[in-house]
């Protein structure tokens, strides 16, 4: 089969690699579509461990199973793999999993290839009208439904008249945002330093309003603000921007903790809370919204060959890419 294999750093490449080899409990899923997610451009650039090269990454995925009584079905992939037997998982938070694994990490190849294997039960059936690579957004809109749920939570108002921010408008960051929008949001203000992606959110929904960060956004005006990138630029800026009282929910993973304004944190009472990936609800509803219609036109992705992943990664490297999302197709 074709695969997209990691060689080391900033180093893809289209190769022949041989057909998986299927495990216990697992099925093959021919891939008809796999988001490049910002993990995977985080290995890309040889910045996680865990990604040894010679692998084939994404994780993003969606196809047709191959075998067992899912066989020809259209289906999504939840790559998160967990034990299912600790408190955590027993409790309906698998993402807490102490065992916590993922398809795309070794010592399990992803799906930047025609063919993966996969465990049955993570895969989830779409409806028939649902493309393929919009279905490829069920995993990373998945992480946007849970953090807003964390934010909803801990916020005593409506969205209908809360003050919301995103910082970010890559694809966890304006998934969050539409996501707010289709929970009653009136407006979002996203902040994002590619002027490319500002249009590109605008273009996205009507109730989002994209700014740089150099438009420095109300001081101390907002109800709830979602962190999307995780640096200490952003910590900063969301712990400038909250009210008194107010939320911010953390779900970007980049490296460090600069940023934290603890003495603001304390005096004006916010709510500092960290989001990490789904539970297999937000999984479902995040289908269910791709499947309803609910997001838009999804006029924010770009789609391009299996074949011009290596490229593709580059691309978005350089920052080339207005899109908030590339999926590659096979």
């Amino acid at each position: 089969m074709k695969a997209i294999v990691y060689l080391g750093k900033t180093r893809m490449e289209l190769q022949d690699v041989p057909d998986p080899v299927l495990g216990e409990g697992e099925v093959l899923l021919q891939v008809r579509a796999c988001g490049i997610c910002g993990s995977d451009m985080h290995g890309y650039h040889g910045h996680d461990p865990r990604r040894v090269p010679p692998m084939i990454m994404g994780h993003e995925a969606a196809g047709i199973v191959q075998g067992g009584r899912l066989d020809g079905q259209r289906v999504a992939l939840n790559p998160f793999l967990s034990c299912g037997t600790c408190t955590n998982c027993v409790s309906g938070k698998p993402q807490l999993c102490e065992s916590q694994r993922n398809i795309g990490l070794p010592p399990h190849d992803g799906a930047f290839a025609q063919l993966v294997a996969v465990p049955e039960r993570n895969l989830e059936p779409i409806p028939d009208d649902l493309p393929f690579e919009a279905a490829a957004l069920a995993e990373p809109l998945a992480v946007a439904v849970h953090a807003v749920a964390i934010g909803r939570r801990a916020f005593a108002g409506l969205f209908a008249t809360a003050k919301v921010a995103v910082i970010g408008g890559g694809a966890i960051g304006l998934a969050t945002a539409l996501v707010l929008v289709s929970e009653g949001a009136r407006e979002v203000l996203l902040v994002e330093t590619n002027p490319a992606r500002r249009a590109t959110a605008e273009a996205a929904s009507d109730k989002i309003r994209a700014i740089a960060p150099d438009e420095e956004p109300d001081r101390g005006n907002y109800d709830l603000i979602f962190d999307a990138v995780g640096a200490a630029a952003t910590r900063e800026m969301a712990f400038r921007m909250a009210r008194r009282g107010g939320v911010i929910v953390h779900s970007g993973l980049l490296p460090g903790s600069e940023g934290v304004d603890v003495r603001a944190l304390t005096l004006r009472e916010l709510a500092f809370l960290g989001a990490y990936c789904y539970t297999i609800q937000d999984f479902r509803h995040a289908i269910a919204l791709l499947a309803s219609g609910a997001l838009g036109p999804l006029n924010w992705i770009e789609t391009r060959p299996l074949a011009d992943g290596s490229k593709a990664f580059a691309d978005i490297d350089a920052g080339q890419v207005a899109a908030a999302k590339i999926v590659l197709t096979a």
